[in-house]
């Protein structure tokens, strides 16, 4: 069940990511995380050496193994990092999810967290699914929160690398609104127009910073990660 978590290096993606979360972000030890599709504790596990006393994390997933693997492995050693599962349909990692992730309430309280991030979730899901995230995400965001998140971005560059055969994924398929590489099952991986991306989080009332950190997966050759990375602010 450990391949929902994506491929690569288990402990080099975290540590990577974590430095993601202080350059590009600003973490600072003593904030409260939100992980966002927190898997196996991938990234939980980095953070937990790095927030402080004073530091907080909650995570959740749609996949109840992973959240299970986390209760156990990862909070009996560090209290203050919290997993829970979020029963979300994902034709792709929950078939079997109760709930919809447009109509989902993320169960937290408003104002709760200075820090969000989400790790190659967004490009496994559906748009009303993300307008739902960003919304909820703008919400337990205290103001001046920021939120981390990686993309397939489709733009001028990526779209010609695409078609000159650099790309790992083609994204041949429109789904309306979305591109995927498979459309009887298009969750498996899920492109956006980038200024529909940042349009849809500022409706939701973030405001994503310049520059976009783009990544590898088109066949760039200077890249941050293999993902496009954004940072959204809550200013209010």
């Amino acid at each position: 069940w450990l391949h929902f978590v994506g491929g690569g290096d288990f402990d080099a993606i975290g540590r990577a990511f974590l430095n993601h979360f202080t350059r590009i972000a600003g973490l600072l030890p003593h904030e409260a995380v939100l992980d966002i599709g927190c898997g196996v504790g991938r990234i939980a596990l980095p953070l937990a050496g790095y927030l402080g006393n004073e530091g907080r994390y909650e995570g959740f997933d749609i996949v109840p193994a992973g959240v299970r693997w986390c209760q156990r492995h990862v909070t009996p050693f560090y209290p203050r990092f919290r997993f829970q599962l979020a029963d979300i349909y994902n034709a792709e990692y929950n078939p079997n999810g109760r709930l919809e992730a447009r109509d989902y309430v993320f169960p937290y309280a408003d104002a709760s967290f200075d820090f969000a991030f989400l790790t190659s979730v967004f490009t496994h899901m559906l748009p009303a699914d993300v307008a739902r995230y960003l919304a909820q995400i703008r919400r337990v965001l205290k103001p001046g929160g920021r939120c981390l998140a990686t993309f397939f971005f489709l733009n001028d560059e990526a779209r010609a690398l695409i078609g000159a055969g650099k790309s790992m994924h083609r994204f041949e398929h429109d789904g309306g609104g979305y591109f995927t590489t498979a459309p009887g099952r298009p969750e498996a991986a899920i492109a956006y127009a980038e200024h529909d991306v940042l349009a849809m989080a500022h409706s939701a009332g973030l405001r994503p910073q310049e520059p976009i950190f783009y990544g590898s997966w088109c066949g760039r050759a200077q890249f941050t990660d293999g993902q496009d990375i954004v940072l959204l602010h809550r200013d209010v």
